[in-house]
Protein backbone atom coordinates (compact mmCIF):
# COMPACT_ATOMS: atom_id res chain seq x y z
CA UNK A 1 0.00 0.00 0.00
CA UNK A 2 2.80 2.36 0.94
CA UNK A 3 4.37 2.07 -2.76
CA UNK A 4 1.30 2.77 -4.34
CA UNK A 5 1.20 6.03 -1.74
CA UNK A 6 4.05 7.47 -2.89
CA UNK A 7 3.41 6.46 -6.45
CA UNK A 8 1.03 9.65 -6.25
CA UNK A 9 3.62 11.71 -4.37
CA UNK A 10 6.67 11.05 -6.09
CA UNK A 11 9.34 13.46 -5.50
CA UNK A 12 9.30 15.99 -8.82
CA UNK A 13 10.59 19.56 -8.96
CA UNK A 14 8.39 22.39 -9.04
CA UNK A 15 10.45 23.98 -11.55
CA UNK A 16 11.54 21.84 -14.34
CA UNK A 17 15.22 21.01 -14.06
CA UNK A 18 15.78 23.14 -10.74
CA UNK A 19 16.47 21.70 -7.02
CA UNK A 20 14.26 24.71 -4.67
CA UNK A 21 13.01 22.98 -1.95
CA UNK A 22 9.64 22.96 -1.25
CA UNK A 23 8.12 24.25 2.65
CA UNK A 24 5.34 21.55 3.71
CA UNK A 25 2.11 23.66 4.85
CA UNK A 26 -0.83 22.85 6.62
CA UNK A 27 -4.06 24.21 7.71
CA UNK A 28 -7.27 22.55 9.06
CA UNK A 29 -10.62 23.70 10.15
CA UNK A 30 -13.70 22.69 12.51
CA UNK A 31 -16.21 23.79 11.07
CA UNK A 32 -18.50 27.54 9.90
CA UNK A 33 -21.54 28.91 10.54
CA UNK A 34 -23.44 31.41 12.40
CA UNK A 35 -21.19 31.30 15.17
CA UNK A 36 -20.82 34.83 17.41
CA UNK A 37 -18.80 35.26 20.59
CA UNK A 38 -22.83 35.69 21.95
CA UNK A 39 -23.56 31.90 21.17
CA UNK A 40 -19.73 30.67 21.84
CA UNK A 41 -19.11 30.50 25.45
CA UNK A 42 -15.57 31.01 26.54
CA UNK A 43 -15.05 27.38 27.45
CA UNK A 44 -16.07 26.60 24.12
CA UNK A 45 -13.84 28.35 22.81
CA UNK A 46 -11.11 27.60 24.68
CA UNK A 47 -12.18 23.81 23.80
CA UNK A 48 -12.16 24.42 20.03
CA UNK A 49 -8.73 26.14 20.17
CA UNK A 50 -7.42 23.32 22.08
CA UNK A 51 -8.66 20.30 19.94
CA UNK A 52 -7.38 22.40 17.00
CA UNK A 53 -4.33 22.91 18.29
CA UNK A 54 -3.63 19.88 19.38
CA UNK A 55 -4.11 17.93 15.77
CA UNK A 56 -2.45 21.25 14.06
CA UNK A 57 1.05 20.40 16.36
CA UNK A 58 0.57 16.15 15.70
CA UNK A 59 0.24 16.74 12.00
CA UNK A 60 2.73 19.52 11.71
CA UNK A 61 5.25 17.11 13.76
CA UNK A 62 4.15 13.91 10.91
CA UNK A 63 4.66 16.05 7.88
CA UNK A 64 7.87 17.00 9.44
CA UNK A 65 9.53 13.34 8.20
CA UNK A 66 11.40 13.12 5.52
CA UNK A 67 9.09 10.06 4.24
CA UNK A 68 5.53 12.63 4.89
CA UNK A 69 3.21 12.60 2.59
CA UNK A 70 0.54 15.02 2.28
CA UNK A 71 -2.24 12.00 2.06
CA UNK A 72 -1.07 10.43 5.22
CA UNK A 73 -1.38 13.76 7.25
CA UNK A 74 -4.18 15.19 6.05
CA UNK A 75 -6.21 11.85 6.66
CA UNK A 76 -4.33 11.73 10.16
CA UNK A 77 -5.87 15.09 10.98
CA UNK A 78 -9.05 14.58 9.68
CA UNK A 79 -9.13 10.95 11.50
CA UNK A 80 -8.47 13.07 14.92
CA UNK A 81 -10.92 15.42 14.23
CA UNK A 82 -13.82 12.55 13.69
CA UNK A 83 -12.41 11.10 17.24
CA UNK A 84 -13.59 14.37 18.80
CA UNK A 85 -16.87 14.83 20.06
CA UNK A 86 -16.80 18.45 19.78
CA UNK A 87 -16.72 18.28 15.62
CA UNK A 88 -20.08 17.45 13.13
CA UNK A 89 -17.54 14.50 12.12
CA UNK A 90 -17.84 10.64 13.13
CA UNK A 91 -18.19 11.02 16.68
CA UNK A 92 -19.68 14.38 16.76
CA UNK A 93 -21.51 13.98 13.87
CA UNK A 94 -25.18 15.52 13.61
CA UNK A 95 -29.00 13.61 13.35
CA UNK A 96 -30.84 13.38 10.34
CA UNK A 97 -34.21 14.65 10.94
CA UNK A 98 -35.25 10.52 11.87
CA UNK A 99 -32.47 10.75 14.59
CA UNK A 100 -30.16 8.54 12.78
CA UNK A 101 -26.58 9.54 11.84
CA UNK A 102 -24.78 9.63 8.02
CA UNK A 103 -21.81 10.31 7.61
CA UNK A 104 -19.64 11.95 4.58
CA UNK A 105 -15.99 12.04 3.81
CA UNK A 106 -13.74 12.55 1.16
CA UNK A 107 -9.66 13.14 -0.14
CA UNK A 108 -8.06 14.59 -3.25
CA UNK A 109 -4.54 14.76 -4.53
CA UNK A 110 -3.14 17.43 -6.80
CA UNK A 111 -1.39 14.89 -8.42
CA UNK A 112 -2.60 11.20 -9.35
CA UNK A 113 -1.76 8.49 -12.71
CA UNK A 114 -5.56 7.40 -12.22
CA UNK A 115 -7.52 8.60 -9.17
CA UNK A 116 -6.94 12.02 -7.83
CA UNK A 117 -10.27 11.93 -5.89
CA UNK A 118 -12.93 10.23 -4.04
CA UNK A 119 -16.02 10.71 -1.90
CA UNK A 120 -17.28 8.65 0.25
CA UNK A 121 -21.46 9.04 1.33
CA UNK A 122 -24.23 7.28 3.30
CA UNK A 123 -22.23 6.06 5.84
CA UNK A 124 -23.26 4.33 9.01
CA UNK A 125 -21.06 1.97 10.58
CA UNK A 126 -17.39 3.48 9.43
CA UNK A 127 -15.37 4.95 12.76
CA UNK A 128 -13.44 6.81 10.14
CA UNK A 129 -15.06 7.71 6.65
CA UNK A 130 -11.63 9.85 5.65
CA UNK A 131 -9.77 6.56 6.34
CA UNK A 132 -12.38 4.92 4.08
CA UNK A 133 -11.99 7.50 1.27
CA UNK A 134 -8.02 7.24 1.91
CA UNK A 135 -8.62 3.80 0.85
CA UNK A 136 -10.53 3.81 -2.01
CA UNK A 137 -7.91 6.44 -3.48
CA UNK A 138 -5.25 4.19 -2.57
CA UNK A 139 -6.78 1.11 -4.17
CA UNK A 140 -8.27 2.95 -6.92
CA UNK A 141 -4.22 3.09 -7.83
CA UNK A 142 -3.96 -0.17 -8.95
CA UNK A 143 -4.95 -2.27 -11.62
CA UNK A 144 -6.79 -4.68 -9.11
CA UNK A 145 -8.34 -1.80 -7.26
CA UNK A 146 -11.36 -3.94 -5.90
CA UNK A 147 -13.82 -1.96 -7.78
CA UNK A 148 -12.30 1.35 -6.83
CA UNK A 149 -12.48 2.77 -10.35
CA UNK A 150 -15.67 4.73 -8.89
CA UNK A 151 -14.91 8.07 -7.90
CA UNK A 152 -17.79 8.03 -5.65
CA UNK A 153 -19.35 5.42 -3.54
CA UNK A 154 -22.35 5.10 -0.74
CA UNK A 155 -24.10 3.14 1.27
CA UNK A 156 -24.25 -0.52 2.31
CA UNK A 157 -21.86 -1.98 -0.36
CA UNK A 158 -18.78 1.07 0.38
CA UNK A 159 -19.80 -0.52 3.90
CA UNK A 160 -19.13 -4.26 2.78
CA UNK A 161 -16.10 -3.18 1.30
CA UNK A 162 -14.84 -1.02 4.21
CA UNK A 163 -15.21 -4.39 6.30
CA UNK A 164 -13.78 -6.29 4.29
CA UNK A 165 -10.45 -3.86 3.87
CA UNK A 166 -10.18 -4.09 7.66
CA UNK A 167 -11.31 -0.50 8.37
CA UNK A 168 -12.95 -0.64 11.93
CA UNK A 169 -16.53 -0.44 11.89
CA UNK A 170 -19.01 0.74 14.82
CA UNK A 171 -22.60 0.10 15.65
CA UNK A 172 -24.82 3.62 15.22
CA UNK A 173 -24.52 4.04 19.30
CA UNK A 174 -20.87 5.02 18.79
CA UNK A 175 -22.36 8.26 17.28
CA UNK A 176 -24.50 8.90 20.06
CA UNK A 177 -23.62 12.43 21.40
CA UNK A 178 -26.37 14.13 23.97
CA UNK A 179 -25.15 17.30 22.53
CA UNK A 180 -26.10 16.73 19.23
CA UNK A 181 -29.09 14.82 20.19
CA UNK A 182 -30.47 18.03 21.88
CA UNK A 183 -30.24 19.85 19.07
CA UNK A 184 -31.88 17.27 16.55
CA UNK A 185 -34.88 17.52 19.24
CA UNK A 186 -34.43 21.56 19.65
CA UNK A 187 -34.54 22.00 16.00
CA UNK A 188 -37.80 19.63 15.49
CA UNK A 189 -39.28 21.24 18.30
CA UNK A 190 -38.44 24.98 16.86
CA UNK A 191 -40.20 24.06 13.00
CA UNK A 192 -42.95 22.21 15.34
CA UNK A 193 -43.68 25.59 16.94
CA UNK A 194 -43.66 27.75 13.63
CA UNK A 195 -45.56 25.09 11.98
CA UNK A 196 -48.60 25.71 14.71
CA UNK A 197 -48.13 29.25 14.61
CA UNK A 198 -48.79 29.10 10.53
CA UNK A 199 -51.01 26.53 9.72
CA UNK A 200 -52.25 25.02 13.28
CA UNK A 201 -51.67 21.59 15.33
CA UNK A 202 -52.29 19.36 12.74
CA UNK A 203 -49.99 20.67 10.02
CA UNK A 204 -47.38 20.67 12.73
CA UNK A 205 -47.67 17.21 13.92
CA UNK A 206 -47.81 16.51 9.82
CA UNK A 207 -44.57 18.64 9.58
CA UNK A 208 -43.05 16.86 12.30
CA UNK A 209 -43.59 13.00 11.07
CA UNK A 210 -43.35 13.55 7.36
CA UNK A 211 -40.01 13.17 5.86
CA UNK A 212 -39.68 14.14 1.79
CA UNK A 213 -43.04 15.37 1.58
CA UNK A 214 -42.75 18.62 3.21
CA UNK A 215 -39.48 19.18 2.62
CA UNK A 216 -40.22 21.50 -0.63
CA UNK A 217 -42.16 23.85 2.02
CA UNK A 218 -39.23 23.73 4.40
CA UNK A 219 -36.86 25.21 1.66
CA UNK A 220 -39.31 27.69 0.51
CA UNK A 221 -39.73 29.10 3.91
CA UNK A 222 -36.17 28.93 5.31
CA UNK A 223 -34.97 25.69 7.59
CA UNK A 224 -37.21 26.62 10.78
CA UNK A 225 -34.62 24.55 12.54
CA UNK A 226 -32.13 27.21 11.97
CA UNK A 227 -32.90 30.31 13.91
CA UNK A 228 -29.90 32.51 13.67
CA UNK A 229 -29.06 32.93 17.30
CA UNK A 230 -27.92 29.18 18.37
CA UNK A 231 -24.77 27.83 16.59
CA UNK A 232 -25.52 25.06 14.72
CA UNK A 233 -23.09 23.11 12.96
CA UNK A 234 -23.60 23.59 9.16
CA UNK A 235 -20.38 22.52 8.16
CA UNK A 236 -17.36 20.00 8.07
CA UNK A 237 -13.80 19.79 9.48
CA UNK A 238 -11.13 19.62 7.06
CA UNK A 239 -7.30 19.67 6.36
CA UNK A 240 -5.46 20.80 3.61
CA UNK A 241 -1.39 19.58 3.34
CA UNK A 242 1.64 20.69 1.26
CA UNK A 243 4.40 18.39 1.23
CA UNK A 244 8.26 18.56 0.57
CA UNK A 245 7.44 16.77 -2.91
CA UNK A 246 4.99 19.41 -4.08
CA UNK A 247 1.81 17.40 -4.06
CA UNK A 248 -1.31 19.27 -2.09
CA UNK A 249 -4.09 17.01 -0.49
CA UNK A 250 -7.44 18.15 1.04
CA UNK A 251 -9.11 15.57 2.98
CA UNK A 252 -12.68 16.86 4.39
CA UNK A 253 -15.39 14.39 6.43
CA UNK A 254 -19.15 15.72 8.09
CA UNK A 255 -22.19 14.80 9.57
CA UNK A 256 -24.11 17.23 7.38
CA UNK A 257 -26.65 19.18 8.25
CA UNK A 258 -28.36 19.38 11.44
CA UNK A 259 -32.01 17.26 10.82
CA UNK A 260 -31.05 16.85 7.22
CA UNK A 261 -33.63 14.33 5.86
CA UNK A 262 -31.74 10.97 5.56
CA UNK A 263 -30.19 10.17 2.21
CA UNK A 264 -29.34 14.00 1.59
CA UNK A 265 -25.99 14.03 -0.28
CA UNK A 266 -24.03 17.17 0.33
CA UNK A 267 -20.91 18.57 -0.95
CA UNK A 268 -18.33 16.85 1.17
CA UNK A 269 -18.28 14.24 -0.87
CA UNK A 270 -18.68 15.74 -3.91
CA UNK A 271 -15.96 16.47 -6.27
CA UNK A 272 -15.46 20.30 -6.87
CA UNK A 273 -18.29 21.14 -4.58
CA UNK A 274 -17.23 21.26 -1.40
CA UNK A 275 -13.21 20.01 -2.43
CA UNK A 276 -10.66 20.19 -4.77
CA UNK A 277 -6.90 20.10 -5.51
CA UNK A 278 -5.06 20.07 -9.16
CA UNK A 279 -2.06 21.31 -10.35
CA UNK A 280 -0.54 21.93 -14.16
CA UNK A 281 2.74 23.52 -15.31
CA UNK A 282 2.68 27.22 -16.06
CA UNK A 283 4.91 28.72 -18.57
CA UNK A 284 7.12 31.55 -17.57
CA UNK A 285 5.60 35.53 -17.42
CA UNK A 286 7.54 35.83 -20.24
CA UNK A 287 5.91 33.08 -22.51
CA UNK A 288 2.59 34.53 -20.85
CA UNK A 289 2.78 37.98 -22.42
CA UNK A 290 4.39 36.20 -25.99
CA UNK A 291 0.85 34.16 -25.89
CA UNK A 292 -1.34 37.55 -25.31
CA UNK A 293 -2.26 36.59 -22.17
CA UNK A 294 -2.27 39.85 -20.08
CA UNK A 295 -4.76 41.51 -18.05
CA UNK A 296 -7.22 43.83 -19.41
CA UNK A 297 -6.48 47.38 -18.52
CA UNK A 298 -10.58 48.09 -17.56
CA UNK A 299 -11.65 44.96 -15.58
CA UNK A 300 -9.27 42.38 -14.73
CA UNK A 301 -9.81 38.57 -15.19
CA UNK A 302 -11.43 38.41 -11.67
CA UNK A 303 -13.90 40.87 -12.25
CA UNK A 304 -14.64 38.99 -15.61
CA UNK A 305 -15.19 36.13 -14.61
CA UNK A 306 -17.46 36.76 -11.56
CA UNK A 307 -19.92 39.11 -13.63
CA UNK A 308 -20.05 36.06 -15.86
CA UNK A 309 -18.25 38.20 -18.88
CA UNK A 310 -17.04 34.73 -20.77
CA UNK A 311 -16.22 37.00 -24.03
CA UNK A 312 -14.43 39.62 -22.02
CA UNK A 313 -12.40 36.81 -20.15
CA UNK A 314 -11.16 35.20 -23.28
CA UNK A 315 -10.75 38.32 -24.60
CA UNK A 316 -8.23 39.14 -21.74
CA UNK A 317 -6.50 35.94 -21.70
CA UNK A 318 -6.49 34.70 -25.06
CA UNK A 319 -4.42 36.34 -28.40
CA UNK A 320 -6.69 38.48 -30.18
CA UNK A 321 -8.10 37.44 -33.43
CA UNK A 322 -5.65 38.13 -37.00
CA UNK A 323 -5.76 38.08 -40.12
CA UNK A 324 -2.12 37.10 -40.05
CA UNK A 325 -0.67 33.93 -39.44
CA UNK A 326 -1.12 32.60 -36.23
CA UNK A 327 1.21 32.81 -33.72
CA UNK A 328 1.95 29.59 -31.85
CA UNK A 329 3.01 29.92 -28.50
CA UNK A 330 3.33 26.26 -27.48
CA UNK A 331 6.07 24.88 -25.42
CA UNK A 332 6.80 21.55 -24.03
CA UNK A 333 5.69 20.46 -20.81
CA UNK A 334 9.09 20.07 -20.04
CA UNK A 335 10.33 23.20 -20.48
CA UNK A 336 12.88 24.40 -18.04
CA UNK A 337 11.01 27.60 -17.57
CA UNK A 338 8.11 26.03 -16.92
CA UNK A 339 6.41 26.39 -13.41
CA UNK A 340 4.44 24.16 -11.54
CA UNK A 341 0.99 25.56 -9.84
CA UNK A 342 -1.22 23.40 -7.39
CA UNK A 343 -4.11 24.58 -5.49
CA UNK A 344 -5.85 22.78 -2.72
CA UNK A 345 -9.10 23.09 -1.40
CA UNK A 346 -11.51 21.99 1.68
CA UNK A 347 -14.82 23.67 2.48
CA UNK A 348 -17.03 23.94 5.06
CA UNK A 349 -20.75 25.40 5.73
CA UNK A 350 -24.23 25.33 3.88
CA UNK A 351 -22.95 22.03 1.56
CA UNK A 352 -26.19 22.77 -0.90
CA UNK A 353 -25.02 26.37 -1.45
CA UNK A 354 -21.47 24.87 -2.12
CA UNK A 355 -23.05 22.61 -4.50
CA UNK A 356 -25.31 25.37 -6.59
CA UNK A 357 -21.92 27.33 -7.57
CA UNK A 358 -19.54 24.28 -7.57
CA UNK A 359 -17.59 26.29 -4.80
CA UNK A 360 -14.14 24.43 -4.74
CA UNK A 361 -13.59 24.29 -8.34
CA UNK A 362 -14.97 27.35 -8.98
CA UNK A 363 -12.20 28.92 -7.09
CA UNK A 364 -9.57 26.72 -8.65
CA UNK A 365 -10.48 27.38 -11.96
CA UNK A 366 -10.34 31.17 -11.27
CA UNK A 367 -6.84 31.03 -10.07
CA UNK A 368 -5.78 28.09 -13.50
CA UNK A 369 -7.54 29.97 -16.22
CA UNK A 370 -7.26 34.09 -15.28
CA UNK A 371 -3.31 33.61 -14.45
CA UNK A 372 -2.97 37.08 -12.59
CA UNK A 373 -5.80 35.98 -9.93
CA UNK A 374 -3.86 34.56 -6.72
CA UNK A 375 -6.26 31.69 -4.76
CA UNK A 376 -6.14 33.47 -2.06
CA UNK A 377 -8.01 36.32 -4.16
CA UNK A 378 -10.41 33.41 -5.70
CA UNK A 379 -11.63 32.32 -2.38
CA UNK A 380 -12.45 35.59 -1.46
CA UNK A 381 -14.73 35.86 -4.80
CA UNK A 382 -16.54 32.47 -3.47
CA UNK A 383 -16.57 32.27 0.25
CA UNK A 384 -15.73 35.67 0.91
CA UNK A 385 -18.33 38.59 1.91
CA UNK A 386 -20.30 39.16 -0.88
CA UNK A 387 -18.72 36.36 -2.83
CA UNK A 388 -20.70 33.69 -4.98
CA UNK A 389 -21.58 31.65 -2.18
CA UNK A 390 -23.56 34.67 -0.84
CA UNK A 391 -25.21 35.68 -3.54
CA UNK A 392 -26.60 31.92 -4.22
CA UNK A 393 -28.53 32.78 -0.95
CA UNK A 394 -30.49 35.95 -2.72
CA UNK A 395 -32.20 37.59 -0.11
CA UNK A 396 -32.76 34.38 2.01
CA UNK A 397 -28.78 35.28 3.31
CA UNK A 398 -28.53 35.66 7.20
CA UNK A 399 -31.87 34.15 7.28
CA UNK A 400 -32.09 30.54 6.67
CA UNK A 401 -28.48 29.58 6.90
CA UNK A 402 -28.06 29.40 3.19
CA UNK A 403 -25.05 30.64 1.41
CA UNK A 404 -23.16 30.72 4.88
CA UNK A 405 -19.52 29.02 5.00
CA UNK A 406 -15.89 29.34 4.51
CA UNK A 407 -13.11 27.99 2.64
CA UNK A 408 -9.15 26.79 3.44
CA UNK A 409 -6.67 26.46 1.12
CA UNK A 410 -3.25 25.99 -0.28
CA UNK A 411 -1.11 27.33 -3.42
CA UNK A 412 1.58 26.32 -4.63
CA UNK A 413 4.20 28.07 -7.13
CA UNK A 414 7.06 26.92 -8.04
CA UNK A 415 8.67 26.30 -4.91
CA UNK A 416 6.50 28.60 -2.92
CA UNK A 417 3.40 27.54 -0.63
CA UNK A 418 1.18 29.39 0.80
CA UNK A 419 -1.95 29.11 3.25
CA UNK A 420 -5.39 31.16 2.40
CA UNK A 421 -8.47 31.31 3.74
CA UNK A 422 -12.30 33.11 4.04
CA UNK A 423 -15.32 33.52 5.29
CA UNK A 424 -18.96 35.31 4.97
CA UNK A 425 -20.25 34.11 8.12
CA UNK A 426 -20.16 34.70 11.70
CA UNK A 427 -16.98 32.67 12.31
CA UNK A 428 -14.83 29.75 11.06
CA UNK A 429 -12.97 27.60 13.09
CA UNK A 430 -9.41 27.12 11.94
CA UNK A 431 -5.62 26.60 12.57
CA UNK A 432 -2.52 26.58 10.66
CA UNK A 433 1.17 27.08 11.19
CA UNK A 434 2.02 30.74 9.41
CA UNK A 435 4.68 31.83 7.72
CA UNK A 436 7.02 32.33 10.72
CA UNK A 437 6.35 28.96 11.87
CA UNK A 438 4.10 30.01 14.43
CA UNK A 439 1.22 28.09 15.01
CA UNK A 440 -2.47 29.94 14.90
CA UNK A 441 -6.23 29.59 16.03
CA UNK A 442 -8.93 31.82 14.77
CA UNK A 443 -12.80 31.78 14.60
CA UNK A 444 -13.55 35.35 13.81
CA UNK A 445 -12.20 37.87 11.78
CA UNK A 446 -9.57 40.40 12.99
CA UNK A 447 -8.78 39.67 16.17
CA UNK A 448 -6.81 36.34 17.17
CA UNK A 449 -7.91 35.99 20.97
CA UNK A 450 -11.68 35.49 22.23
Amino acid sequence: MEKTVMMMTTTTTTKVGSEEKIRPRIIVHGGAGNVTRANLPRASYEAYKRALLSVLAEAQALLGRPEATALEVAVHAVARLEDDALFNCGKGAVFTRAGTNELEASVMVSRGSRRRGVGCTLLKHVKNPVKLAREMLVRGERDDGGGCAHAQLSGRELERLAAEWGLEMVGQDYFFTQRRWDEHVRGLERERGKAEDGRGAVAAETAAAAGPATNGERVRDGDPSWDGHEYLPQGTVGAVVLDRFGTVCAATSTGGLTNKLPGRIGDTPTLGAGFWAEEWMEPSRRADQAAGCRPSSSSSPLDLLSRGDVVGLLGACLPSLSTGPPHVAQKSPRDKDDIRHAVGLSGTGNGDSFLRVNAARTAAAMTRFAPSVSLAQAVDAVAGPGGELEKSAGDRFGKTGEGEGGMIGIELVGSHGRVVQNHNCGGMFRAWVDDDGRHRFMVFKGEEEY
